[in-house]
């Protein structure tokens, strides 16, 4: 499934030691796995790499002068953003009170130093195959089922990260907003089947724009669509040839049937107060009801007349 589904890349492994030798060490040990081998050398710097970079796994020292692993275990497990990291503790003391707090903390599995070479290929191995399972896990969980797009979880999670990256970067970021107009009259008329099989021909249109762009399944017979780096006056373009799209759809039911959807599009820079997921989500919304207050079929921009404006049968 394209379009906001996130393709296999090579597995990340985030080493956090203030020894110089031991990244050296691990890079000549691990080099022959399909890793990719990042290395942060104090606790502060290891937690910003993986904020960051979002390794797989992370290999953690317990000894280190700034602050030890335990602390720095703990606020990986207490930040959203890394709580999902499986973390292997590293130490050369062996303790079994160590171990003990390590796993109580959050720790996934403890690796004593000097390494066994196999030992050590094994466990990082078996740390990543389980965060395999567990994303395969979790993204089965934010696909909708019968769209097959991403579903509102997803959605809501997917915008608050484009929408901090986006003010974090001085980058624009677009949302659309759309409704497959007077949905209850075709289910009502056709069928519920139908009504599915109307359902998933949205979901193929609008996943097969621009593979940046990413479609989701928002509710009943809403969609929304969030656009990276995109401004207003691009995502209304964006919109308006889905709207063509789904107007010019042949439906086997009947040959005079035209669906038609309505379309809200705002863009970050265009939201009132403090830009924010909700207030993007809002002024989208907001756009939509106008959308269809003006005889559906169309495309509206928030806080201006629209882009296009279309009325067809289905209007």
């Amino acid at each position: 499934m394209g379009n906001g589904v996130f393709e296999p890349a090579t597995p990340k492994l985030l080493v956090i030691d203030d020894s110089e030798p031991i990244h050296r060490l691990l890079r000549v040990r691990l080099q022959h796995e399909r890793i990719e081998i990042l290395s942060a050398q104090s606790a502060s710097e290891g937690l910003r790499m993986a904020r960051e970079m979002h390794p797989e796994v992370v290999l953690l020292d317990i000894e280190m002068d700034e602050m030890d692993g335990f602390e720095v275990l703990s606020r990986l497990k207490t930040d959203p953003e890394t709580q999902q990291i499986a973390v292997i503790f590293i130490s050369a003391t062996g303790d079994t009170m160590d171990r003990v707090r390590g796993l109580d903390l959050g720790a996934v599995d403890f690796i004593s130093k000097p390494f066994e070479v196999v030992e050590l290929r094994a466990r990082v191995r078996s740390a990543l195959r389980m965060q395999h399972l567990f994303r395969m896990l979790e993204q089965k969980a934010q696909i909708d089922g019968l769209s097959g797009l991403w579903n509102r979880r997803y959605f809501e999670q997917r915008l608050q990260q484009e929408v901090s990256e986006a003010i974090r970067h001085k980058q624009p970021v677009s949302l659309l907003m759309c409704d497959l107009d007077r949905f209850k009259r075709i289910n009502d008329q056709y069928g519920h089947p139908f009504g599915d099989t109307v359902i998933e021909r949205m979901a193929q249109i609008l996943s097969s724009g621009r593979t940046s762009d990413i479609a989701c399944r928002y509710g009943g017979e809403e969609f929304g669509v969030i656009l990276p780096n995109t401004g207003v006056a691009e995502a209304s373009e964006v919109a308006e040839r889905h709207r063509a799209a789904i107007e010019s759809q042949a439906w086997p039911v009947s040959g005079d049937l035209v669906v038609t959807a309505s379309f809200g599009v705002c863009d970050l820079e265009s939201v009132q107060g403090p830009p924010s997921q909700e207030a993007l989500v809002a002024c989208a919304d907001a756009a939509l009801y106008r959308a269809k207050e003006r005889g559906r079929n169309c495309v509206q921009r928030f806080g201006r007349e629209a882009a296009t404006q279309r009325k067809g049968p289905g209007g």
